[in-house]
């Protein structure tokens, strides 16, 4: 009769991680383990099937064909494990999760951290590991349960889904507003205007009906929380989205600046990993971020 391979659950959990991170320092960081652990679990396994179950592509750990079939079976198993042993729980001893998420700075500064109290009072077993992303461009996508990133994730076995559209409004602090003699659409080629690389001030001045030029001097931003946090600082007047700054705008701390807007031209989306072992908590933060995005 031939023996059956029983490898051990951690080293299987390691393998899961390892191949979903594309990173054994990853995967020792979400697990809490040294970085030789999980190259020693991973090696078991490989010795035990007689296989080699990554390959490294510049800094990625690749799993190979035969890994990825493997731990897509894994993953379901390892999520009915995870819930049978929470059902087992006593009700008295609640379980928490860790959601890792990678956000927009601008949407992390602008909207999300704002909201985060809000988001434990109603969740409370939930605790969230954010982490900021400033590139166009997303990461991986298994770098994270959570992605709320420009792009939509087209790899098979995610989900991913548009949050909101946006348009951009021009503002300024209050302050910068009293030092400039309230300075409106009609004053702001005498006013310093802030730049951002990815969007021109021509396009705003056409939409207001202004023949103004491109400005050629004052600081440029390559990332919109910089450039809101210039905008409140009241280093000049910033061409923002309209929902981001809503909350500035309700508090005082930044006007705006006439009634020309022009559309946004980035889309955020929401993007997780189908079949997550934390798809329970992924699913309850969605339908809490998707009921608050839309309010007024």
């Amino acid at each position: 009769m031939i023996s059956k391979i029983r490898p051990n659950l951690t080293a299987l959990r390691a393998l899961e991680v390892a191949a979903r991170r594309r990173s054994f320092t990853s995967a020792a960081d979400e697990l809490c383990v040294t970085h030789s652990a999980i190259s020693h679990q991973i090696r078991q396994l490989e010795t035990l099937l007689g296989m080699v179950l990554f390959s490294r592509v510049g800094q990625e750990m690749r799993p190979t064909p035969v890994c990825v079939r493997l731990t897509a079976r894994l993953r379901q198993s390892l999520a009915d494990i995870d819930l049978a042993l929470d059902e087992a729980r006593s009700d008295s001893i609640p379980s928490r999760q860790r959601l890792q998420l990678s956000v927009m700075g601008d949407f992390a500064n602008a909207w999300l951290i704002p909201r985060l109290e809000d988001f434990s009072q109603a969740h409370s077993d939930i605790d969230l590991s954010l982490k900021v992303h400033t590139e166009l461009n997303p990461p991986d996508p298994n770098s994270a349960d959570i992605g709320i990133w420009h792009r939509r994730i087209e790899e098979g076995g995610f989900r991913s889904i548009r949050l909101l559209q946006d348009r951009v409004i021009a503002v300024c602090s209050a302050g910068f507003q009293a030092r400039h003699s309230l300075v409106s659409l009609d004053t702001l080629a005498s006013v310093p205007l802030l730049r951002f690389e990815t969007r021109s001030w021509n396009e705003f001045f056409q939409a207001a009906g202004l023949k103004h030029g491109e400005p050629q001097h004052g600081p440029t931003f390559s990332d919109t929380a910089s450039l809101l946090n210039a905008a409140l600082a009241g280093q000049g007047v910033a061409m923002l989205r309209e929902r981001l700054v809503r909350p500035y705008l309700r508090s005082g701390a930044l006007v705006k600046v006439g009634d020309t807007h022009i559309q946004a031209n980035l889309d955020y989306y929401m993007t997780w990993r189908e079949e997550s072992p934390r798809e329970g908590a992924i699913l309850r933060f969605a339908e809490w971020l998707r009921h608050h995005i839309d309010e007024p």
